[in-house]
């Protein structure tokens, strides 16, 4: 075996020895619950969409109500929200 393929072995060895350490380190992450900046993100998204959700049923609660109220409560209950 040559002087050069000796180094370029030894040189592939560190390299995937140094991408099993980091392999390694962020499974550990991930499972010591650490989260990636993707991750924050979609959790952001998420919790963004739910409070979006939970508007959304209050209006529906109100536009309901109207919809099933007499008349003249709806028109009274709308001359109050112009207040």
């Amino acid at each position: 075996m040559s002087f050069g393929t000796a180094l370029v072995l030894i040189v592939l060895i560190l390299a995937l020895t140094v991408y099993g350490m980091q392999r390694a380190e962020n499974r550990k992450e991930l499972k010591d619950g650490k989260q990636s900046g993707r991750e924050r993100e979609l959790e952001s998204e998420r919790d963004a969409a739910r409070t979006e959700l939970q508007d959304l049923r209050e209006r529906v609660k109100t536009l309901e109500k109207i919809a099933t109220d007499p008349a003249r409560r709806t028109a009274e209950e709308i001359e109050k929200l112009r207040d």
